[in-house]
């Protein structure tokens, strides 16, 4: 069965042309020298995104491969002035990412509920000869055309926007976790992968607090080359403030494990190295109390990127153990006066990465948005290269 969860559309963007100016000289019976009063063209329209916070995937957007705004009227006499195209809206949920799909250069963001960013202006409208009368000129022949339309095929790609992240190897049991803290209801077996899409939970804290956690498909040491699902999903955790490292309690080696995820962080992107991090050890139900204090021992050497040591939490999500502990942690980092900071200046100062066209072109065709889309001919278009193509226009 088809996921609904789509975080990968390419679409075909038009914005319209504008409307031509008219060129008309007023003859009526009694004004014969009525001299011109052409009217301006319509400015055309113009594609904006729109951030809107009841969309979670990009679903709706999946399938319309086209949006086309409307063109500009063209002037006309009298002075009237021709009909502005409409604009489209294309509503995307909070933290879609526009890329450029021929060269993945980066474009623009939409990141809360409400925000407008203009992805291709609509031209603007051509002045009538009304505009270019003169005294020396009192009777101009000539009238501007308006504006070409712009037109980009462009990738929406979804980064979504929560508080906690989490990152661990398949079978960690970060989707017990979210299942256990969250109502959501991620799919959990007792086989490597079985989360398959990210999932977002909102987790309840004391005095009707809370915060939202997402839970990523797991990745595995050589993720960066492209093995298991790749990094494709890390992308999602990318926007969020805090890291939750989660390592089973009976790995032969914790240590080398977190160094393996956070290799493979800095693979995808260094920058996410920067962020908060807390280590969850779960499935402590199978370990005694003098081993769980071995290994409190052991870890803490682990430090955090701001020179203190990474705080470590024993959990149980099947048996229920820890799980206050861990929401108590979790809340105090998210709400540490340094992690505060770098939000701010990370919200300020949000570099977004080019895309790498080589393993762009994989991750396209694992959505199959790899097939080239077919660019339609619109009648009414019309190149306009001088002003010999305008009507002399006259009333008997």
């Amino acid at each position: 069965m088809e996921s609904n969860f789509v975080d990968y559309v390419k679409i075909l963007c038009r914005s319209g042309k504008g409307g031509r100016g008219s060129m008309h000289l007023r003859h009526v019976k009694y004004n014969p020298n009525g001299g011109p009063d052409g009217g301006d063209g319509g400015r055309g329209g113009s594609i904006i995104l729109r951030g809107n916070h009841n969309y979670w995937t990009l679903l709706h957007l999946k399938y319309e491969r086209h949006i086309f705004a409307e063109h500009g009227g063209n002037g006309g006499r009298d002075k009237c002035h021709g009909t502005d195209g409409k604009d489209v809206y294309i509503d995307v949920p909070c933290g879609t990412v526009v890329y450029d799909a021929e060269t993945g250069k980066y474009v623009c963001d939409v990141t809360y509920d409400g925000q407008e960013v203009v992805l291709l202006k609509g031209g603007r409208g051509g002045l009538g000869n009304y505009q270019f009368r003169s005294a020396t000129n009192q009777a101009p022949r000539y009238a501007q055309p308006g504006e070409p339309m712009q037109e980009m095929t462009v990738i929406l790609e979804l980064k979504l926007l929560a508080d906690v992240g989490l990152v661990g190897f398949p079978n960690a049991g970060k989707s017990t976790l979210l299942s256990s803290l969250s109502n959501a209801r991620p799919k959990i077996a007792n086989y490597p992968f079985t989360t398959m899409e990210p999932s977002l939970g909102i987790v309840g804290y004391r005095d009707g607090k809370s915060f939202v956690m997402a839970d990523i498909p797991g990745i595995i040491e050589g993720a960066s080359e492209g093995k298991g699902l790749g990094l494709r999903f890390l992308r999602h955790i990318e926007r969020n403030s805090l890291l939750l490292f989660m390592v089973p309690g009976d790995t032969d080696d914790i240590k080398r494990e977190y160094e393996i995820l956070l290799n493979e962080l800095s693979q995808f992107n260094p920058e996410m190295l920067d962020k908060h991090r807390v280590l969850a050890i779960t499935k402590c139900d199978l370990l005694d109390d003098e081993l769980v204090e071995m290994l409190r021992e052991e870890l803490a050497s682990l430090s955090s990127p701001e020179g203190t040591s990474v705080p470590i939490v024993f959990i149980s999500a099947v048996a229920g153990k820890g799980l206050d502990e861990l929401k108590d942690v979790l809340w105090r980092e998210l709400n540490a006066e340094s992690n505060k900071l770098a939000a701010v200046m990370a919200e300020d100062t949000l570099v977004h990465r080019d895309k790498d066209m080589t393993r762009f072109a994989a991750e396209l065709a694992d959505e199959g948005e790899d097939e080239d889309i077919e660019y339609v001919d619109d009648s009414e278009i019309e190149d306009i290269e001088d002003y010999d193509d305008f009507e002399y226009e006259a009333d008997e």
